[in-house]
């Protein structure tokens, strides 16, 4: 009987997919698949030409496969020191973010003590007030305590992370009060009822945002490109761009630089893609 049932469900499973409508969103799909990595291809195999090439050769394989243009950005520029301040940036604003966040989101979701409402619809309404709207002020106010061309002055703007410590408010939420008030009876302090309880029930949440904390670290551009006026103190994002040559940009050195840049971006995203949805499905929830 549950083969039958089992054959019949396939069955009709292989009938809904070979349906036209089924077929027709199944191409739909492939088509905006190819049309969102093309892009990525091109700036992959235009990145293995040499600059001569990328202005003679379109076709879809290099003929003359090269890494000169890789060679180029690791022996000619600084991407190794790039790299590790873009390392250092990110994970000094992961670690910052996520703690601070956890803390916050604990201390508005299990503490009582005066102001807390208003510190929580605070940060509600920050989201009305977006983030490059505060860019001159943070400039101004990191050019007044000497902080500009420090990897300090690029991490501490980046911090501001409201929606981080709403997706942890809401976890410890739902979070029976029943296991805080039986850490407090066996004499444990507040900082011990979220180091030891707490929090390691939400390492999954907790590795999540960490992660698409530090995707999008290590992706910003505008802050750091503003912040970082010497060349030796550039994040990696930005300082690609400036691999250029007497003669105007070389594109093919660009986009190898770029394709270096957002290489440990694409392997964290591949080693913790499940984490990093379901950070982007935590926050787009929040936000919706």
């Amino acid at each position: 009987m549950t083969g039958a049932t089992t054959d019949g469900q396939s069955t009709s499973l292989g009938y809904m997919r070979r349906t036209p409508g089924g077929v027709l969103l199944t191409l739909l799909t492939l088509i905006a698949a190819a049309t969102w990595f093309f892009p990525i291809y091109w700036a992959v195999m235009t990145s293995l030409r040499s600059d001569s090439d990328t202005v003679t050769d379109f076709g879809l394989i290099p003929a003359n496969p090269t890494l000169e243009g890789y060679i180029f950005d690791i022996v000619h520029s600084e991407l190794p020191i790039w790299y590790l301040n873009s390392t250092i940036t990110s994970v000094g604003v992961t670690v910052a973010v996520v703690f601070m966040s956890a803390c916050t989101g604990f201390a508005i979701s299990q503490l009582r003590f005066p102001g807390r409402m208003l510190l929580w619809w605070t940060i509600l309404a920050s989201f009305m007030v977006p983030v490059t709207a505060l860019i001159v002020n943070h400039f101004i106010i990191m050019a007044n305590v000497k902080l500009l061309n420090t990897h300090l002055g690029i991490i501490l703007p980046m911090l501001i992370s409201p929606v981080t410590v709403i997706v942890y408010k809401q976890f410890f939420d739902g979070l029976p009060k029943e296991f805080r008030e039986a850490a407090v009876m066996d004499g444990a302090t507040e900082l011990q009822v979220f180091l030891r309880v707490f929090l390691p029930m939400n390492w999954g949440v907790t590795t999540a945002l960490a992660i698409i904390t530090f995707i999008g670290s290590w992706n910003a551009f505008l802050w750091p490109f503003l912040v970082s006026q010497d060349e030796k103190m550039m994040t990696v994002t930005v300082g690609i761009t400036a691999v250029q040559d007497a003669f105007g940009v070389a594109f093919g050195r660009v986009l190898a630089g770029a394709v270096l840049a957002s290489l440990p971006v694409a392997l964290a995203y591949l080693l913790f893609q499940r984490r990093v949805t379901q950070a982007i499905a935590l926050s787009a929830g929040i936000k919706g």
